[in-house]
């Protein structure tokens, strides 16, 4: 949701009341699946390590709410994906392991139409749904029935006509696995019998993925050997990092950190979006030769670095390095088509679904500089250092590696909330579909995806959309009051970056 110009205070925000009053909802259509056998699969040691993790998906739709449609949708779509059916039940064993079991799944039981109050809507509808975003977070789900839900708001917001939000638990997949899914639902405006058009994956550069050299001379073949040398050293130093954040290292106390000794999941976050210009990113990128990732992470850097010294009022020439924690995709690139397999035929070997994630531990430098490239260009030094490291492989067999020997009390608490608590922001980033795309029978206007359940007090998604990105924050309200103005923040930084390239 665009944040306004107007801030309120500090107070207002954190005792301003939810818009939302809980009324029974009209009953919807019953859509049901036909398959109710178990399935005997574990759960994964990464999935169970997601334990307090929720996805928050916000859509806004093009087009007022069908209820009928989309359930159908739903049911002939992403219901019939098998994590969508089935719930984690104990195996039994004296480790207390868990199983994946399917069970019988009635849409309409994961159908949500709430009744808001309609002054509020008129009044601030694009806040009602902030409100009602954030109201996600204190609610329990079910257990008993598979952890994934849709909440239709129907009425017209400034970016949708309608919005729908989708919250999944995260053992059921990671954001790349759960949004290709939903992408694999859908279909091309354009041409609805057609999955939509996804942008061309990004080339993997890293030593590995590099062919030996076989006539290019001995300088050549020299030259691939000694890559393997700085991929090994890399990473050893890339793991000892991760184990000293994990046993000792924090992040200096600065105005996004929680308290000191904080490693609980905090119940407070709100989502709020804007949208950029990819044209605009990608010019960026041409004018300096880098990547949509550098550019990403430089506008990052610069955002962040605007709001602390405005905030805390220190001297201009302060320099911190913070660290975020970055999930990596794993997997092999895997076209839609093998994900539209695994929901109608369940063929799961043709794809690496549910999560599977490694980590990398990302510095942030907060500084002032007179020229915003510089901040694109640190971030593309950075990047590029770790482009040569196998951190990511090591941090997720590790993490496996102690949940297995240890369980999840001692291995989910040392390892992974060590791991968030002593670092100060999480980033992440999705491409989406190159077209206008619709959704069970809905064109999509923006997809916003979050997540909450994380000690960290800020959370940046960027996400692309046709020729948009939208960038989403996860913030925790408390440690964040004035978060529209960080919102307002990333958009200028974006703005400085783009005039500063447009004088090259």
């Amino acid at each position: 949701m665009d944040a306004s110009n107007g801030c309120p205070s500090a107070a207002a925000l954190r005792t301003r009341p939810l818009s939302i009053r809980t009324k029974p909802r009209a009953p919807a259509a019953e859509w049901t699946t036909e398959d109710s056998t178990a399935d005997k699969e574990p759960v994964t040691p990464t999935a169970r390590l997601m334990e307090d993790l929720y996805i928050v998906v916000t859509m806004g739709l093009g087009s007022p709410l069908n209820l009928p449609v989309f359930s159908a949708g739903i049911a002939t779509q992403l219901a019939r994906y098998p994590r969508f059916q089935s719930i984690q039940v104990a195996d039994g064993s004296e480790d207390g392991n868990r199983r994946w079991a399917r069970v019988k799944v009635k849409v309409d039981d994961h159908i949500i139409v709430p009744v808001l109050d309609p002054v509020a809507v008129e009044a601030d509808a694009d806040q009602v749904v902030e409100d009602y975003a954030a109201s996600l977070v204190t609610l329990p789900m079910d257990a008993s029935r598979p952890l994934w839900e849709f909440h239709f708001l129907d009425f017209p917001t400034s970016e949708a006509t309608s919005t729908v939000v989708l919250r999944v638990h995260h053992s059921l997949g990671d954001g790349m696995s759960l949004m290709t899914l939903v992408f694999a639902s859908a279909r091309s405006v354009a041409d609805p019998t057609r999955l939509p058009a996804m942008p061309k994956q990004p080339q993997r550069r890293a030593a590995i993925y590099m062919p030996r050299p076989r006539s290019a001379g001995t300088m050549a073949f020299l030259g691939w050997v000694w890559s393997y040398f700085v991929l090994a050293w890399n990473t050893m130093v890339d793991v000892a990092f991760f184990a000293a954040t994990v046993l000792f290292l924090r992040d200096p106390k600065t105005s996004f950190s929680r308290s000191d000794d904080d490693t609980v999941f905090s119940q407070r976050r709100r989502f709020v979006h804007l949208s950029l210009s990819l044209d605009d990113v990608k010019f960026i990128k041409n004018a300096i030769n880098c990547t949509v990732n550098d550019v990403l992470v430089g506008a990052t850097s610069a955002a962040l670095s605007q709001y602390y010294f405005r905030k805390t009022g220190n001297t201009i020439t302060e320099k911190i390095c913070l660290r975020s924690v970055l999930p990596v995709n794993l997997r092999a690139t895997t076209s839609l088509q093998k994900y539209v397999n695994l929901i109608e035929f369940g063929k799961s070997s043709d794809v690496g679904w549910g999560n599977q994630l490694g980590y990398i531990i990302l510095p942030f430098h907060v500084a002032m500089h007179d020229d915003p490239l510089v901040y694109v260009r640190k971030a593309k030094k950075t990047l590029d250092r770790k482009k040569r490291t196998l951190e990511m492989v090591f941090t997720c067999k590790i993490s496996e590696l102690f949940l297995k020997l240890f369980g999840m009390k001692q291995a989910g608490s040392f390892i992974f909330r060590r791991m968030l608590a002593n670092t100060s922001m999480l980033f992440s980033n999705v491409i989406g579909p190159a077209e206008p795309t619709e959704f069970c029978g809905h064109p999509i206007t923006f997809i916003a995806p979050g997540l909450y359940g994380v000690p960290q007090a800020l959370i940046v998604h960027y996400t692309s959309y046709c020729n948009t990105i939208k960038v989403t924050l996860s913030i925790d309200d408390e440690i964040f009051p004035d978060y529209s103005q960080l919102l307002d923040d990333f958009a200028d930084s974006f703005g400085h970056i783009k005039d500063a390239a447009l004088g090259l």
